[in-house]
């Protein structure tokens, strides 16, 4: 049983048909890095708080350090991403200054990461829906690809007129979550394009 298969507890079946690093890989990873900047920002003590770092923790054995949870799951989660995902140091930067912003004690922690999810949803579910064909091309046009992710992102979160009325609603909703997380559209492009880079590569369910 591989690492991911142990971390991310998929059954055997399931490893199978399911690409080691896909895209629920690449979420996962992401909560456990956002739990440790948080654990090492405010000081948790209490690790099953953080019920992602803890799985990540224990299944890595990653010891301590300085008596402190969070520094080195942080510097591990880190490494995993840019090694397999190709994630540069400025998109680990903004989430370091997004959570110093806005989380700030152990309160803030749930509020934070419900607006992050609201965001992520809501920003991946208008790609999805504004990018449909585009995911169907071969995986070849990578350059293409993140070019036609870009345009799209710059659109959600620059264009003021829409012809479908949800379309621009969710816009909004996606340009509050900005502002409030404090996320640049060179970050945001980089998560969209990863998401959408890993969508294309999942199997297809079998009927």
């Amino acid at each position: 049983m591989s690492i991911f298969s142990k971390l991310f507890g998929k059954k055997q079946a399931e490893e199978e048909t399911t690409r080691v690093g896909g895209m629920e890989d690449f979420m996962t990873l992401i909560r456990v890095y956002y739990q440790a900047v948080m654990a090492t920002n405010i000081g948790i003590s209490n690790i099953n708080f953080l019920p992602d770092m803890a799985v990540f923790k224990r299944t890595l054995k990653i010891p301590t350090q300085n008596n402190k949870l969070g520094i080195a799951e942080k510097s591990r989660c880190k490494k995993m991403l840019s090694e397999i995902y190709g994630l540069p140091d400025a998109f680990f930067k903004e989430i370091d200054a997004s959570i110093k912003k806005n989380v700030r004690n152990v309160n803030d922690v749930k509020t934070y990461l419900f607006m992050f999810q609201g965001f992520s949803q809501d920003l991946m579910m208008l790609i999805g829906n504004l990018m449909q064909w585009k995911f169907r091309m071969p995986g070849v046009f990578k350059k293409l690809l993140r070019g036609m992710t870009e345009k799209t992102v710059h659109d959600i979160l620059t264009k003021m007129s829409w012809k479908d009325e949800s379309v621009h609603k969710t816009c909004v909703a996606i340009r509050r979550y900005q502002q409030a997380l404090g996320y640049s559209e060179a970050w945001i492009n980089e998560y969209v394009y990863n998401i959408v880079l890993l969508a294309k590569k999942e199997p297809k369910p079998k009927e």
